[in-house]
């Protein structure tokens, strides 16, 4: 799919705050600083349109972002450390949670990986969270001068890179 228009929406941290079309979304999640963000500008080929830091734990909020008027990217807040006050980063878990686990809309989360290294703690917990819960989830390997899709076939226990 070539993107033609990408264009942030809004920033929400509830329910009531969400898109209310119903459109489908495509998440992205991951450790913080993993670069979800970076991958957003890079398949949008927008360099700005979404917030990009060395800092961990810039996204602080659930970010929409409208692609062609078809569907929404969605930039969730990362997870693990983050120089963020810990009194705003408890409420990220639940409101990340809460987003995947009750959006109708959400067709796929792209979970992102340090390439680098084997994967955390957090992020197997995640990964067998989302797989638990059924949400359509596939990882992608960053941090290397490209970025790599796995995908993984529960069916035949393989994975493939693409």
């Amino acid at each position: 799919m070539k993107i033609s228009s990408a264009r942030f929406v809004k920033s929400a941290q509830q329910p009531d705050d969400f898109p209310r079309d119903q459109r489908p979304e495509v998440a992205f999640c991951g450790r913080s600083n993993i670069g979800k963000s970076s991958l957003l500008n890079t398949l949008t080929n927008s360099r700005g349109l979404a917030r990009t830091s060395s800092t961990p734990g810039r996204t602080q909020t659930i970010n929409f972002f409208i692609i062609d008027d078809r569907l929404y990217f969605v930039d969730l807040p990362g997870y693990g450390y983050a120089k963020v006050a810990k009194e705003i980063r408890k409420n990220w878990g639940p409101m990340i949670e809460n987003y995947l686990r009750d959006r109708p809309q959400l067709k796929l989360t792209i979970m992102l990986v340090d390439a680098r290294m084997p994967p955390t703690a957090t992020d197997v917990l995640m990964k067998e969270w989302l797989d638990h819960c059924h949400i359509q989830n596939i990882i992608v390997l960053t941090k290397t001068d490209i970025f790599l899709v796995i995908s993984y076939n529960r069916r035949s226990g393989r994975a493939s890179l693409h």
